[in-house]
């Protein structure tokens, strides 16, 4: 479904809507949502050395990624809006740099704790035969609970900013403004994780591995969900809304309207 969409937005990416909504960012988030879909499978099978080793921070970076990508097109937003008024020194910020500089910042740091996490304690995997009488559960160590806390501690702030920024930036007059879905998605995203935190706690074994990768494909597909499937309602069921008319017109209307 998501390389599917990616071929569409590719494909129609000279559309005012696509156009409007920052297409690389687009484009990077659906990369992303990919690879966050298909990082629930070194969470599948036999636990090896290999697949202990790169789950965890592969999940936790890309995720970030993910949300990273979703506060730039947030920002950008902002920005925007801002820079349609007189006088206005902001425009200057309309670039690109913008965004990469905010995804490159916020990946970087999370980069920087899995890579202390594995260089100081890699997770491996381990027979565990006290967690449960007469069982041997196979399962992955994380070594580290702290370092494991502090990776997903810092993907849930990023999460809240994104959700802070988009849920006061959902009202701004455009006539493609993504802010409403991205306030969508980030409650959905949030609340994912919030109730990952009590299941991912009280299970065990292949239990919690079930919990971890519900939560990766919950909060991927909301993502996907709310963020393109709004655009794809406009692209093919509304094809009269999206011209570089109608995204004039809407933007001055709502203007006025915000501005009275």
């Amino acid at each position: 479904m998501t390389v599917i969409v990616l071929c569409f937005f590719v494909k129609y990416r000279e559309t005012p809507i696509i156009k409007a909504n920052n297409r690389t960012l687009s484009y990077l988030i659906l990369l992303a949502l990919m690879m966050s879909f298909l990082c629930s499978f070194l969470f599948i099978g036999e636990p090896l050395p290999t697949t202990c080793f790169f789950r965890q921070p592969a999940f936790g970076i890309i995720f970030v990624i993910c949300v990273s990508c979703v506060l730039a097109k947030t920002i950008i937003v902002v920005i925007a809006f801002n820079a349609t008024k007189p006088n206005s020194n902001i425009r200057r910020w309309l670039s690109l740099w913008v965004p990469l500089i905010t995804v490159s910042v916020c990946t970087v740091l999370q980069v920087v704790i899995c890579a202390t996490w594995l260089m100081l304690c890699p997770p491996f995997p381990v027979k565990e035969m006290k967690l449960k009488t007469g069982t041997i559960i196979f399962h992955c160590n994380e070594c580290s609970e702290t370092a494991f806390w502090c990776m997903m501690g810092y993907m849930g702030f990023l999460a809240c900013v994104s959700f802070t920024v988009a849920f006061f930036a959902r009202k701004l007059p455009d006539s493609f403004n993504e802010a409403k879905w991205i306030t969508l998605s980030m409650l959905i995203f949030l609340s994912v994780w919030v109730s990952f935190f009590p299941g991912y706690l009280n299970t065990q074994g292949k239990y919690m591995v079930a919990v971890e990768v519900f939560g990766i494909i919950a909060s991927s597909a909301g993502l996907l969900i709310c963020i393109f499937v709004p655009k794809f309602y406009i692209l093919f069921l509304k094809p009269e809304m999206n011209t570089k008319e109608h995204l004039l017109e809407g933007s001055s209307r709502r203007k006025r309207e915000a501005k009275f």
